[in-house]
């Protein structure tokens, strides 16, 4: 395997219960993201596709998981990096778009502090409404000062891609988003990732459970089962001409 955005190798999670008994949630998961891609986790629910998400990030506490393998962003080993490396990278690096961009959002925030936050996290300073534009929401002050609960689905949704995308990563996951967007805000944010990746050169870890999401946004498409990779390719070759078609 060669080295890309994202290296995955033999990744392998235990949950660990109560009792002390380990019950495998992934199992051998190796995969690759190359810069400037878009790779599809497509899987039913309870298959593992969240928590390899977390997985990615380092965001599974050792209390609770056993986590074995190798994640490498751009040759960087997340999984044995410390605390302070991974706060230096998360953000920056690699960034995570969650399922629910109203829990995700501060409600007591406006938009553009939540977004600004990120941006100076990282010691970036300027660049908030070229961002906006960037992810479809017009730079106005309606906008920046808005509340998450004044916002639709969509704006909310894509606010969110705002602060994922705030430092330029290399890497953004993007956990379900097209979750209860109705079926025009589905197309046009699938657009949207596209265009981000074509602008930015960023690539995209995708997950989601509809075939059409994956053939409409995705270059490469992974099929997850019980926490193994049981299928890999484009999704004409996993999906069938049909669905790759968009029908």
């Amino acid at each position: 395997m060669s080295s890309g955005a994202l290296a995955v190798r033999d990744l392998t999670v235990d949950l660990i219960s109560v009792r002390n008994i380990t019950v495998p949630v992934l199992s051998d998961v190796s995969f690759q993201v190359d810069p400037g891609s878009i790779v599809g986790l497509f899987g039913e629910s309870g298959c593992g596709k969240t928590t390899l998400a977390l997985a990615l990030l380092n965001l599974l506490p050792a209390s609770r998981y056993r986590v074995r393998g190798s994640v490498q962003l751009r040759g960087f080993e997340v999984l044995s990096a410390s605390e302070r490396q991974l706060e230096r990278i998360r953000g920056a690096e690699i960034s995570l778009v969650f399922q629910d961009p109203l829990l995700a959002l501060n409600p007591v925030l406006r938009v553009r502090d939540q977004v600004a936050e990120v941006m100076r996290a990282h010691g970036r300073q300027d660049g908030l409404e070229r961002l906006f534009g960037l992810v479809g929401l017009p730079a106005t002050r309606r906008m920046f000062d808005a509340y998450p609960h004044q916002l639709s689905g969509g704006e909310r949704q894509r606010v969110v891609i705002a602060q994922a995308l705030a430092c330029r990563p290399a890497l953004v996951i993007a956990d379900e988003p097209f979750t209860a967007l109705d079926a025009i805000r589905v197309v046009e944010l699938s657009s949207l990732f596209r265009e981000l990746r074509e602008k930015l050169q960023t690539s995209f870890l995708l997950i989601s459970h509809s075939p059409g999401v994956m053939a409409r946004t995705a270059d490469q498409v992974l099929v997850i089962e019980a926490g193994r990779i049981v299928e890999r390719g484009t999704p004409r070759q996993v999906f069938g001409k049909g669905t790759a078609d968009g029908r």
